[in-house]
């Protein structure tokens, strides 16, 4: 079963030495991932911030970043992470990161891999 999965930022992140990091991997979530957030302070003030601390739970790999933590989630611009919430739900909800979709011409329907909105 394959429980990580490849990515690549549309914009990707720029750390502050101004090195840009696309690729990654996001494993799948455990219930602990999804339960643990709910118990920090920065979620109870703003629900929001949930998803911040779930994909840094989850993210495994993001260019030569060495260790991925909020303040790296945090500093993403906001078309990626809406990439990355996106993504997160695909492969938590469908255990795979393909998409179903229809020929408009001859309305066949079939699987496509998502390698990523930037390729």
């Amino acid at each position: 079963m394959q429980t990580e999965f490849p990515f690549t930022l549309p914009q990707g992140y720029l750390d502050s030495e101004g090195n840009l990091h696309r690729e990654g991997a996001m494993r799948m979530a455990t219930a602990y991932d999804e339960i643990m957030p709910l118990k920090d302070p920065r979620v109870q003030t703003n629900p929001g911030y949930l998803v911040i601390i779930l994909l840094a739970r989850v993210i495994v790999r993001l260019g030569s970043l060495e260790y991925i933590n909020t303040g790296t989630i945090e500093g993403l611009f906001s078309g990626d992470l809406a990439y990355l919430q996106d993504f997160y739900q695909r492969i938590n909800q469908n255990g795979h990161s393909r998409l179903l979709v229809s020929c408009p011409h001859c309305e066949g329907e079939f699987e496509v891999e998502t390698a990523g909105v930037g390729e």
